[in-house]
């Protein structure tokens, strides 16, 4: 930008030319030449983008508070005034905002000249036709600007004359409708009293028709009204807005106001203000009544009705406790409760969210007020359907009620509860329930039972809601109202029971008290959630559960004044007092078992909780959780005798397990939850056949035919609720249209199950049913005239007897098959439901004791699992068991950093094991199945390397020198536990089979695994690796080969199990079969033959790198005979087939025998600049010209040595002169010539800078390093022939190849990145750092 300036002051315009043309036209064309960033300003301002737009402006606003006074600036406002009248609609508001934020920045600029150039500028005298609606939208834009900026109230003559064109603005309501008077409303909203005393009269008329003609009128006439209301008395008269002829005309503004924010979806600001001045005057019934409820609600318009509710909500926070009945309980809120209930289709505007934030909004702000905030939410409450309110039993509204409200609302639901008051609710029917001929649904024994249900499930819905530690008191009264009518009745009410001083209204029918149960467990369930830092503790340090089984035993010894639903027996009550004894004795155990006694006692306290539920279950189980807990703690003392004296008795631990797995087979959370915590802390525990106990039930075969374990689900309640809930979807259109749609599917279903039970037995007896009526017609050997014979009546009625008869027990049989079938799949989905649930206990296995040996009996059946789910994953929940389990069985089992280190006798068995895994990843249809059994393997492996049981294994000494090489201590203990001449046979089968079958689930990526954790047995199957590089195998396998190789020579661990002499000679070896392959380089006609084709050409440069980095003495000469003599083949087949990936391969090969590759016609062609072309031009240019590279040029008919001759001083010579170039970029411009002198050298024959033949010595590297650094350095290029090497002497490679030293024993820990420039061009450095560091040596004198 400085350089800008400069140039600006340094060229001034001729007094010619600028009184030929004035100064903005020189200007504007230096702004064009040299300040390009500014102009981009004005483009990224109208980007639909907002960061992009802000960002613009205020780069805008910086560069113009550097120069105020230049022509930028007049050029900024002139564009920006430009721009609020382009055709790009979205674009206009940009514009206005940035002049907006201009004017506000720079408050010298005058406002009236703004709006003179705008009115000038956008003329809409002079206007055309076709441009008349963005001139008025420019006009419009312009004045809004100028009131954002903030200025344009404090300059009155501003002012006047933008009220002034406001009113020319609203003379065009076809373009720009109600907008310019909502800026007049805006702008004199804004203005001091006195400045609007007078305006008044001039945008004001004194006619009430015209007041009460559109919003924007009306809105004004409410703002002179508010402040200046002596002027507008003057200027009207005195008016009532709110009688009784005034009331229709305001309907018919609310609802123009209504249908211009249908698209905003906003309260209009008209009605709003109509609101407060209702309320001002004393004459807010009226307005409710006359105006909204029978004026706008009676319109039957969709807008209308919203604005009545938006006007609801927004009225609540202004109404008074005394005003709030004459809106709540009114025709308004029974149509929103109407609207609550029709609007369920998806693509349905619901208002319920909205409403919500106003309701929230109003609670929140009124917490001091705790009578208003009860008598909003129980209104709201008291709008029902038939009963039901409409309302959903989650409101997150109610977490902003005050303590006390908070209590009257829990105490107004007890008490709806028990005393149904219908006549206090705000009922409706919707039209379709009107229509209604069935008269069980208007009873009122059912609209107490829909209202006690949703009732309980608000209750419940609260605690959720609730803070545990700030509101235990209503916590403790909604769990034991729950409780209490859950599973007991009063008899005679004491004070000692609360709850039984109220009785109910209406009975209690079984199916709500159903409903009241499951509420109290899900209460139960949210408790345990919201107490997990302290597990469910009360401020009496005691679980929740344990305060209300206390609760319950109080009831239980309140035998007078309450019985129970379901009376215990003897046993029963002699359980329960025996679980009491236990906690009690439970709370007095030491703190060392504190933490699993408390998880024993949260198991007694549930499960005694489901004694009122069900009480022979719950009861056995009692009486075998006492005993196991008993011998769990006392499990300590008693390991020193000897074992237990009844041998018959089964562990405590089974017993234990037996019970978890019958509690999760009930479809309880809070029973899941509770089993997991338990199992966690006897899994240490755990015998072998307890285990066992877990994986049958993931086995389906012996899963099927133990029925020890009966799976339960909630489908009774899910019945009720569904009866509830079609009962509330009556009013759904679209539904029923779904359920026509669905029974045809039904019945089209049903059609083919019937035509598929058709069997041969019902054809036949369908047959002698027909023969014995006779109604078959004629029959072999019958004469064709007693065809025309009938059958009589009673032979008729007979033949339909039978057959109606048949087809009746042929129903039966195919509605008795259906049943079957569905009673199969019903049970399908409770055990695979049970086996997700199960899979819980071994997540908890596994993840607290991962070093247990019985962790390692988990792999097999977990791979069955994961083996049948992929198979049969049709259904979400096959999906979701085969998730959990190949996350438990990846993740938790193989990943895990802890495993067994002792493993004992079983080593023999695990490497049994080892080998049966590998075999059946073989043996696999799916690649994916085949990955976790051999995931599975190495994990055993893993295992049995680190077996503290296995072979000793010798430790290296501490000091080393660097470059000796580890012999066989490191390979021991490298191999650790594992036996190489058990686990090699394994892999080796499973490695031949991989490169023999030709359809292997088994893939390259499982024994890279393989290799990078056990170098050593790696080191074993390299021969049947490279076995198989060549010889008869198929090419695909060939490429595997190759590619295991290329993958696992770079390693660092297996270089470390080899000897310098081993490794030399075994990376000769592959280099001999990789020659072999090579000889039928570029003949590939398949897919399988090109990629084997790629894959030895990547292995063979990986041994290249190998030999170059290590110095080994290996014998490059018969590939580099090799693959000259493809050289041609490949060349032509790169040209035709575009293979570029094998060429490139190649070449690199090549490049590492010091062969250069050739530059092709088409490269040359194109680096060879033109003579007259300006090396500069080959740099980015400036946006808005062309650059020379792109302009059309005559074809040249010189020929290739007048180029030659043309040389590089003559294109210096034609270059213009640079203009104002950095000094950077004139360094950069010598580039082109000198590769015009590096490219105009004859390219050398690749085959003589090679070998001659196969004897000859290949050329010294460093000889073309030096070659390079000088023609970058711009110095005259070396020939070939010239005797270059007396500066560096040329250097023989023996026949054998590269020879150097040994290589290093211990390699560096980070990957070796050596410089080869002494042996190799191809891997010559060519960093950045080291061109630079030549480019400044070569410009040095």
């Amino acid at each position: 930008m400085a350089e800008m300036e400069s140039q600006d002051v340094a060229e001034p315009m001729a007094p010619g030319e600028a009184s030929k043309s004035g100064a903005r036209p020189a200007d504007r064309e230096g702004l064009l030449k040299h300040s390009r960033e500014f102009l981009d300003f004005f483009w990224d301002i109208a980007k639909p983008q907002q960061e992009t737009r802000l960002e613009a402006t205020e780069k805008l606003l910086e560069y113009l508070r550097a120069r105020p006074q230049g022509a930028e600036m007049k050029y900024a406002l002139k564009r920006l005034i430009t721009g609020l009248g382009v055709g790009r609609e979205t674009a206009r508001p940009c514009y206005s905002l940035a002049l907006a934020q201009l004017l506000q920045s720079f408050e010298d600029i005058p406002l009236c000249s703004i709006l003179q150039q705008i009115q000038e500028k956008h003329d809409l005298q002079k206007v055309k036709k076709a441009t008349m609606r963005p001139a008025l939208f420019a006009n419009l834009f312009g004045v809004l600007a100028l009131f954002q900026s903030g200025r344009l109230v404090k300059d009155s003559e501003a002012l006047m004359k933008s009220v002034k064109l406001l009113q020319t603005l609203a003379q065009h309501h076809n373009h720009l409708q109600e907008q310019p008077q909502k800026a007049l409303v805006d702008i004199l909203s804004e203005v001091p009293e006195a400045t609007l005393q007078e305006i008044l009269p001039k945008v004001l008329r004194a006619d009430l028709n015209s007041v009460l003609g559109s919003p924007e009128h009306l809105e004004l006439f409410l703002l002179a009204r508010q402040k200046v209301p002596r002027k507008l008395e003057e200027l009207v008269g005195p008016v009532s807005l709110f009688s009784d002829e005034n009331a229709p005309r305001l309907v018919s503004v609310l609802k123009m106001a209504a249908a211009s924010v249908k698209k905003e979806r906003k309260l209009p600001a008209v009605a709003l203000d109509l609101l407060r001045l209702a309320l001002q005057e004393g004459k807010f019934p009226r307005f409710w009544k006359d105006v909204v409820e029978q004026g706008l609600l009676k319109k039957q318009s969709w807008p209308a009705s919203y604005l009545c509710f938006r006007l609801l909500g927004a009225a609540l926070p202004l109404l008074s406790a005394e005003q709030l009945p004459l809106v709540m309980r009114g025709d308004l809120i029974r149509h929103f409760g109407e609207h609550m209930v029709t609007a369920k289709l998806p693509n349905q505007f619901k208002f319920a969210p909205e409403m919500n934030e106003y309701v929230g909004a109003f609670l929140e702000g009124c917490r001091a007020d705790p009578e208003r905030q009860l008598a909003v939410v129980v209104a709201f409450t008291s709008v029902t359907n038939q009963g039901l309110p409409v309302l959903p039993t989650f409101w997150r509204a109610v977490r902003f009620l005050s303590p006390p409200a908070l209590k009257g609302y829990v105490a107004w639901l007890r008490t709806m509860f028990l005393q149904p008051d219908l006549d206090s609710l705000v009922d409706f029917s919707t039209s379709n329930q009107k229509k209604a001929q069935d008269a069980s649904l208007h009873v009122p024994e059912r609209a107490v039972s829909r209202l006690r249900k949703w009732l309980i499930l608000r209750l419940v819905s609260i605690v959720d809601t609730l803070h545990v530690e700030k509101e235990e008191d209503v916590i403790e009264e909604v769990a034991r109202f729950c409780f209490f009518h859950s599973f007991f009745e009063a008899k005679k009410p004491t004070s000692q029971i609360p709850e039984t001083e109220q009785r109910f209204s209406f009975p209690l029918e079984s199916r709500t008290r159903e409903v009241v149960g499951s509420a109290f467990f899900s209460l139960l369930q949210t408790l345990s959630t919201q107490c997990r830092q302290a597990p469910e503790q009360t401020q009496d340090s005691q679980p929740w559960t344990y305060r209300l089984v206390r609760f319950a035993d109080s009831l239980l010894n309140h035998s007078r004044n309450v019985a129970a639903l379901t009376p215990f027996t003897a046993q029963q009550r002699q359980a329960w007092d025996r679980m009491l004894q236990s906690v009690r004795e439970l709370e007095a155990t030491s703190s060392g078992a504190g933490a699993k006694a408390a998880a024993f006692q949260h198991l007694l306290l549930l499960v005694g909780i489901y004694l009122f539920k069900s009480p022979t279950e719950s009861c056995d189980l009692l009486g075998d959780i006492q005993t196991c807990i008993k011998k769990s703690l006392g499990e300590k003392t008693r390991r020193t005798r000897s074992k237990a004296t009844n041998p018959q008795e089964p562990p405590w631990v089974e017993v234990l397990v037996e019970i978890l797995l019958a509690l999760l087979a009930q479809p309880s959370h809070l029973m899941r939850q509770v089993a997991r915590s338990v199992f966690s802390h006897i899994c240490s525990h755990l015998t072998p056949r307890a285990l066992q106990l877990i994986l049958d039930v993931l086995n389906p075969e012996k899963n099927a035919d133990e029925d020890s374990v009966v799976v339960t689900d909630g489908s009774e309640e899910q019945l009720e609720g569904a009866e509830d809930r079609s009962s509330d979807g009556e009013d759904d259109r679209a539904s029923a249209g779904e359920e026509d749609s669905g029974e045809d599917s039904d019945d089209d279903s049903e059609e083919e199950d019937r035509d598929a039970d058709v069997d041969q037995g019902f054809r036949e007896q369908l047959m002698a049913v027909l023969r014995a009526g006779k109604a078959l017609g004629a029959v072999d050997g019958e004469d064709d005239d007693d065809d025309g014979d009938e059958l009589g009546d009673e032979a008729m009625m007979a033949l339909d007897q039978n057959l109606a008869s048949l087809f009746a027990e042929q129903k039966l049989r195919i509605q008795a098959r259906k049943d079957e079938k569905d009673k199969l799949r019903k049970e399908k989905v409770l055990r695979r439901d049970f086996q997700i649930r199960v899979l819980d206990l071994i997540e908890v296995l596994v993840t607290k004791q991962p070093e247990s040996p019985l962790v390692l009996e988990l792999l097999e059946p977990l791979l069955d699992v994961i083996r049948r789910s992929m198979r049969t994953s049709s259904t979400k929940q096959e999906q979701d068991l085969l998730h959990k389990t190949a996350r438990i069985f990846t993740h938790h089992l193989c990943r895990s950093r802890h495993y067994c280190h002792d493993v004992g006798r079983l080593v023999g068995t695990l490497y049994a094991q080892v080998e049966r895994l590998v075999q059946q990843a073989g043996r696999q249809a799916d690649a994916a199945v085949s990955l976790y059994y051999f995931n599975a393997a190495l994990y055993l492996l893993r295992v049995l390397k680190g077996n503290a049981a296995g072979k000793p294994v010798c430790k290296a000494p501490k000091k080393e020198k660097a470059g000796s090489q580890p012999k066989g201590p490191e390979v021991a203990q490298a191999a650790g536990g594992l036996d190489l001449s058990l686990v090699t046979p394994i892999y080796s089968s499973a490695l031949t089979s991989f490169l023999t079958r030709r359809n292997s689930p088994l893939t390259v990526t499982m024994f890279l695994s393989l290799f990078s954790r056990h170098p050593v047995l790696c080191k074993s199957l390299l021969p049947v690796v490279i076995q198989h590089v060549t010889g008869p195998a198929r090419p695909r396998h060939q490429a595997q080969a190759c590619l295991l190789l290329q993958k696992a020579l770079p390693t660092r661990e297996l270089r470390v199990c080899f000897d310098d002499p081993e490794w030399e000679q075994l990376v000769s070896q592959i280099l001999a079969k990789v020659t072999e392959n090579l000889r039928t380089l570029g003949e590939a006609q398949t897919k399988s033959e090109h990629q084997k084709e790629l894959s030895s050409l990547g292995l063979l440069n990986t041994l290249f790198r190998t030999v170059h980095q290590e110095k080994l003495t290996v014998d490059l000469t018969a590939v580099l005979g090799v693959l000259q003599s493809k050289q041609q083949s490949l060349q032509q087949r790169e040209c035709a087939a575009g293979s570029s990936r094998l060429y490139d391969l190649y070449w690199q090969a090549m490049k590492a025998l010091g062969v250069q590759r050739p530059k092709s016609a088409k490269k040359e062609a194109k680096e060879v600049p033109s003579v007259t072309q300006n090396p500069v031009s080959t740099k980015r240019k400036k946006k808005g010209f062309l650059p020379e590279t792109k302009k059309r040029k005559k074809p040249k008919s010189e020929g290739p040595a007048q180029e030659e001759g043309a040389g590089p001083a003559a294109a210096g010579e034609q270059q213009p002169p640079s203009t104002g170039k950095k000094r950077r970029n004139r360094r950069k411009a010598t580039v082109p010539a000198q590769a015009q002198a590096k490219q105009q050298r004859p390219a050398p024959d690749p085959t003589a800078a090679a070998v001659a033949g196969p004897g000859t010595p290949a050329k010294t590297p460093k000889l073309k390093k030096k070659r390079k650094l000088s023609q970058v350095n711009g110095a005259a290029p070396v020939s070939p022939v010239e005797p270059a090497g007396k500066k560096q002497p040329q250097k023989d490679l023996p026949e054998k190849g590269v020879s150097g030293k040994s290589p290093q024993s211990a390699l560096p820990r980070k990957k070796a990145r050596l410089s080869l420039a002494s042996r190799s061009p191809s891997l010559l450095q060519s960093g950045a750092k080291r061109k630079k560091a030549q480019l400044r040596k070569a410009r040095k004198p």
